[in-house]
């Protein structure tokens, strides 16, 4: 592996943002309080920002409520051209953002991009759809020409945000972008340490034409403002672990409002005898190593054929021995760091306990302190099983075991044997073969001879997770609707719901039981 040495890295990096910078990016941010976010690849503080209590927050959701009903009366169409100019902005001023992904996560400068790349995908669908998916839709109403229905669209109100640490545009204006446009207002409280990504987004969204108090942003810890962002939105979104996850599900469920939430993944990628042993390698790499694994669709267990296992295993490891590791605020490395000494310890503890009940270290295990404080070597590790940690738990880090199968009916029931079902890959030279073994995976999204982007790119496509891996979609239509309430409205013409003509109830029920066997007769629906 060719690395760049921490000393010569950390003479690169700014030792915290100029005082003007954070003052134009935290204008408006509620907050009596103090606190400050770090930069992953020193562990030096980048910025202090304000902390809100819980009152402060209650106080912005007062600011987005009023804001949000003239938003809400824009048509959809001058709303969509809003991200239409978010787009070209982001585009333009992309070097800003990438900076700061890059200081505040860790990852390195292409996969940093890769956020970008989701967030102006979804910019511009949404952009262009949403008056569509919006629309008022006709349907055919209880009897034929007489029952004239359209189902309308509203939003919702203001929706909370809860976002992570881990793509810290992509998971905050990407997720926004939707709830936006169908007409409510956003509250978010993203992760402190990654929140300045957050700030900037907001603050260009503003420059593309969104009313400043549109989208609230409040800033402090998760378990203080979270619950109280739970307790005053109309809807609640949140992307992180399960365990939170079930909580932000039990405050919503206690008021009786919607909830997406995209939570763990333990994902699988199956290698058929007949796959590209060349191109599958050089797959898992990106599939399991983008953004040093700290994403949950990643893949943290691979299974191979046993036919073709020792080629693959083999070719994985030089592929992965190859990747370039740093974090320079440019373009040249392969994977960056791990954000924070948690993810690390957390890895470490993975790896290490796999290593102490006999797993085989194929290449990696190793942190990299001389690279800087959290980076962690790309690991491959074979003779994993339970009860070993890291053959169950959600690692979040760059490690990946590999398991060896026979028969294809075994693969797909160990890939499913987990109670998360979030992402899958199936690899195969036989398209008809590969598409027949995904349907029977147990995953929101499954991508054929890719690791995870091909599904997660196509944004008119819903993606999200089944099981313990979360409920709702992001993407598509669910993508946007969710954030709506739908209303549907009937309008009855010339004869009543009702017996009318003189007729009495028994010839009332006749006549419409024949109207009824008509109906179905004629293949009305």
């Amino acid at each position: 592996m060719t690395t760049t040495p921490s000393d010569e890295l950390s003479a690169e990096l700014p030792a915290e943002l100029p005082a003007e910078v954070v003052a134009r990016l935290t204008e408006g941010v509620p907050g009596s309080g103090r606190t400050a976010c770090h930069s992953a690849l020193t562990g030096r503080p980048l910025a202090e920002l304000p902390e809100a209590t819980e009152t402060e927050v209650t106080a912005a959701f007062g600011r987005a409520r009023i804001a949000q009903d003239p938003w809400a009366r824009w048509p959809v169409r001058r709303r969509a051209a809003v991200l239409l100019r978010f787009h070209d902005l982001l585009l333009a001023r992309q070097d800003e953002v990438l900076d700061l992904i890059q200081l505040e996560t860790g990852k390195a400068r292409l996969h940093a991009h890769e956020e970008l790349q989701a967030v102006a995908s979804a910019a511009r669908h949404y952009g262009r759809r949403a008056p569509g998916y919006l629309r008022p839709r006709r349907h055919t109403g209880a009897f034929p020409l007489l029952t004239r229905v359209r189902e309308l669209r509203h939003p919702r109100g203001v929706v909370g945000h809860i976002a992570p640490w881990n793509y810290p545009l992509e998971l905050t204006v990407g997720d926004a972008l939707p709830a936006l446009v169908a007409g409510n207002a956003v509250l978010m409280k993203p992760d402190t340490e990654t929140a300045l990504t957050a700030l900037w987004a907001r603050r260009l969204l503003v420059e593309a034409g969104l009313p400043r108090d549109v989208w609230q942003i409040v800033l402090g810890p998760g378990p203080v403002l979270g619950p109280q962002v739970v307790r005053e939105a109309d809807y609640v979104t949140f992307t992180g672990s399960t365990r939170t996850g079930r909580e932000v599900a039990r405050g919503a469920a206690q008021r009786l409002i919607g909830a997406s939430l995209e939570l763990g993944g333990k994902n699988a990628m199956l290698v058929l005898a007949d796959a590209d042993i060349e191109r599958a390698a050089a797959g898992a790499v990106r599939a399991c190593f983008s953004s040093a694994g700290q994403l949950c669709i990643s893949i943290e267990r691979l299974y191979v054929h046993a036919s073709v296992a020792d080629a693959f295993v083999r070719r994985f490891a030089e592929h992965t021995r190859a990747l370039r590791l740093g974090a320079p605020l440019d373009y040249g490395t392969d994977m960056g760091s791990l954000s924070s000494r948690a993810q690390l310890d957390a890895v470490t503890r993975h790896v290490t306990d796999a290593v102490e009940r006999g797993a085989v270290v194929v290449t990696g295990g190793r942190a990299r302190p001389d690279l800087g404080p959290y980076f962690y070597e790309p690991t491959i590790l074979e003779g994993v099983r339970p009860p070993m940690l890291v053959c169950g738990e959600e690692t979040f880090g760059p490690v990946v075991s590999v398991y060896r199968f026979t028969e294809e009916a075994d693969a797909v029931t160990r890939a499913n044997a987990t109670p998360y079902g979030l992402n899958a890959s199936v690899w195969s030279g036989n398209a008809r073969r590969a598409r027949r073994i995904a349907a029977q995976l147990r995953a929101g999204t499954v991508n054929i001879n890719e690791g995870f982007a091909a599904a997660y790119g196509s944004v008119g496509a819903s993606m999200g997770g089944w099981g313990d891996s979360g409920l709702g979609r992001r993407h598509g239509t669910e993508g946007i609707t969710k954030y709506t309430e739908a209303q549907t409205v009937a309008q009855q013409r010339l004869v009543p719901m009702g017996p009318a003509f003189g007729m009495d109830d028994r010839r009332y029920a006749a006549v419409v039981s024949r109207v009824l066997r008509v109906l179905k007769a004629l293949r009305v629906r």
